[in-house]
């Protein structure tokens, strides 16, 4: 049996670069965070030659092409792993259509697992590149890299998206006490909407490629992760509260169903009792309203959004690791 962890993440400035119609013109960056909120794939030896699959539903198949996931299908075909194994998941908190890219998660975790399951090492380059190659080529999901590489390689990162399709993952190196009080000033409130970021995104590619609105956006939103980067290894937050609330209101600019009225409903009365900025996590449409306010505006906040539920969470640093493993 192997069991493997892997992170959930929160990504602050930048996002929508890390979208190939974007960074294969010019180069993308955001920074983000994984945090203490994982995804558990659980692989074990079946004592048949059959494969189960369970996740929100469970699936029986004798070989991976008859899977309707999609995720687990590519990955065993990939692998070479023709049957005889059965994969169950966990996850701390709702994952799907959230905002805090479950769906790359879920496949470095499942990446992680089956390899331990074939006796083999993988790195956390192996784990980022290859989830990337599942979700985006052969899925053929409209989607970035930043979602697979934060999982993988876990922290507080600034990382950057090349033209040739190489990515870098940079740690933002900060004093603890920096990392402290920007982990106690966030607020993460879950809105109860859950939706799929697939049609946003496609939505978004299509306006990257055929606006040069919406690439002038991306790239001052580009500007301002390496800015901030700058500031938190300095180990200044002056600033961070206004980068956030200026990379969303770019953010809206991009695509129609980032954000609607009910959601800047939220957002106006956030920052009416203390919020010095925040965003709607992963591509928008729903999931979680993260906010950045100075800790003792927190309860205000939270009494002025009394539909909105409280997650507490603190900052992931491993990324995806195998936390049990016994041999079959």
């Amino acid at each position: 049996m192997i069991i493997s962890q892997t992170p959930l993440r929160m990504s602050f400035v930048g996002g929508g670069s890390d979208l190939p119609s974007f960074y294969r013109k010019q180069p993308g960056a955001v920074i983000s965070t994984t945090i203490d909120k994982y995804i558990y794939i659980n692989v074990n030896k079946k004592f048949d030659n059959l494969i189960r699959a369970s996740y929100s539903i469970t699936e029986f198949a004798a070989k991976p092409s008859k899977l309707k996931h999609e995720l687990i299908r590519e990955s065993l075909k990939l692998l070479g792993i023709k049957g005889g194994i059965e994969i169950t998941s966990i996850a701390d908190i709702p994952s799907g259509g959230t905002g805090l890219g479950s769906s790359s998660t879920y496949t470095v975790g499942l990446l992680n697992a089956l390899n331990a399951y074939l006796s083999r090492f993988s790195s956390k380059e192996y784990l980022a590149s290859t989830a990337c190659q599942i979700e985006i080529k052969n899925c053929h999901k409209p989607i970035g890299k930043q979602d697979q590489y934060a999982a993988a390689y876990g922290g507080l990162n600034l990382i950057e998206f090349r033209p040739d399709d190489t990515v870098a993952v940079n740690p933002i190196i900060c004093s603890t006490a920096t990392k402290h009080k920007l982990n106690q000033n966030l607020l993460l409130l879950y809105t109860g909407i859950t939706r799929s970021a697939d049609k946003i995104l496609a939505n978004q590619n299509k306006n990257t490629i055929s606006n040069i609105k919406t690439r002038d956006i991306l790239g001052h939103m580009v500007k301002l992760a390496y800015s901030q980067a700058k500031a938190l290894s300095n180990d200044d937050l002056k600033s961070f509260g206004e980068a956030l609330d200026e990379n969303w209101n770019l953010k809206t600019k991009l695509s129609q169903g980032i954000s609607n009225p009910t959601f800047d409903r939220w957002y106006k009365t956030a920052k009416s009792h203390g919020a010095l900025g925040g965003k709607i996590l992963g591509a928008g449409g729903g999931g979680f309203l993260l906010l950045y306010a100075p800790k003792s505006k927190h309860d205000a906040i939270i009494n002025a959004l009394p539909k909105l539920r409280k997650i507490d969470f603190s900052f992931d640093t491993e990324g995806s690791k195998i936390i049990y493993y016994q041999q079959h």
